[in-house]
């Protein structure tokens, strides 16, 4: 029957994602040894690119077929000229579903002195690289914030049709922002929250 063999061709073998996922992301939080322990390595995205200024990990859109750790070598070698052999992957944590319809994945790494000596970030890309030790988000706690996702049904939706009222119960969502303040730069957002998965006790 066509029709099945149409479905097994789409699906055997197939990996499951998010469905509904536009697009994943891959960033890298680069740890670097120094001499009062493991500090974790931010950029700031320069002042051109969209969300100029904001402090962030290296990393970026993911290409057809690229895996998270793939991806975050590549942009963070990119970005900052650090070697992927330079890298140690650590680990994969847990990734963020962003309700604008895209995954970001956060892939763990140690970066080689070899690989901080070769760091050169990309004018276009980076205004300044910082590190900031573990210690201080483990010992400092974050300010949180939180913001709703209210839901709003849908113009000319069927209710009658479906059996249902006109003020269905909508699923709502909500996020939590942790924001951190380090020696003038601000740590918030995604970054902010894959930091403080990172860090938890």
């Amino acid at each position: 029957m066509r029709e099945l063999e149409e479905l097994r061709r789409r699906f055997d073998g197939h990996a499951p994602g998010l469905m509904g996922a536009r697009h994943s992301y891959a960033v890298l939080c680069p740890l670097v040894e120094r001499a009062d322990g493991l500090h974790l390595l931010f950029e700031v995205r320069a002042a051109g690119l969209r969300q100029g200024g904001e402090v962030c990990f290296p990393g970026g859109r993911a290409e057809a077929g690229e895996s998270p750790v793939a991806c975050a070598l590549r942009e963070t070698e990119e970005e900052l000229s650090i070697p992927a052999p330079e890298v140690t992957v650590l680990g994969t944590p847990d990734f963020i579903c962003n309700q604008r319809g895209f995954l970001l994945h956060p892939v763990l790494g140690l970066v080689s002195q070899a690989g901080l000596e070769a760091l050169r970030p990309s004018p276009a890309e980076v205004a300044e690289v910082f590190t900031v030790p573990l210690a201080f988000f483990r010992d400092t706690e974050p300010e949180l914030y939180a913001y709703d996702l209210l839901p709003r049904g849908p113009e000319g939706f069927p209710y009658e049709e479906l059996g249902i009222s006109p003020d269905y119960p909508w699923s709502r969502g909500r996020v939590e922002v942790p924001v951190w303040r380090y020696q003038g730069h601000v740590i918030w957002g995604m970054t902010g929250r894959i930091v403080r998965e990172l860090t938890r006790k």
